[in-house]
Formats: C-alpha cells, structure tokens, sequence
C-alpha cells in the first residue's frame, strides 16, 4: 500500500523539515481533489485528473491508490467508465497506514 523505500528517498532528499511540509501539502490537494471529484466540480478531463493524482502519489510512495489512478487514467483515456470508490477508499485506507506509521 505504501513504498515505504520511496518515503524514506524523499525524506532524505528533502529533510525532514521540509517533508513534514510535503506531506501536509499533498494530503491537503489531493483530499480537495478528491472532494472535487466527489462533488463532479472538477472542470479538467478525468484522465488529467487521474494522471495528476497518481505522480503526486507515486512521489510520496502511495503506491496502492497511485496504482488505481493510473488504471482509472488508462479507462478513461479509452473512453471507458471509471469507477472512483476505489480509489476514494484506497486514499483513505493509505492515509491511515501512513499517519499511523509517522505517529
């Protein structure tokens, strides 16, 4: 679910200062996001939605929900349906595994 080797890159990459900050960057966007999708808000594609989720994901090791975001990139850019549950619930399961592991 998560790569917990692509975490601990980052962190050394940046600091941990900085990545505390990172953290709390990506949560907040993906989670509004996330909302926006949610609430059909979003004006860009479903595909360049997608495709954005799952390199911000893959940057903080999210590798599970980075994983259907590009699955659900690829539907879409097929012209086929993408079912969002999963990938709301596999943020949030991620999210949980994450911040239990940081506290």
């Amino acid at each position: 679910m998560i790569d917990w080797q692509q975490v601990d890159t980052l962190k050394g990459e940046i600091g941990d200062d900085d990545f505390d900050e990172v953290v709390g960057m990506f949560l907040e966007e993906v989670e509004g996001v996330l909302d926006d999708l949610r609430n059909q808000k979003n004006d860009q594609t479903l595909e360049g939605v997608l495709h954005a989720l799952k390199s911000s994901a893959l940057n903080l090791g999210f590798s599970r929900f980075a994983d259907l975001c590009a699955s659900g990139e690829a539907q879409a850019a097929n012209g086929g349906a993408v079912d969002l549950e999963p990938i709301f619930a596999t943020y949030q399961s991620s999210k949980s595994v994450f911040e239990a592991a940081r506290a």
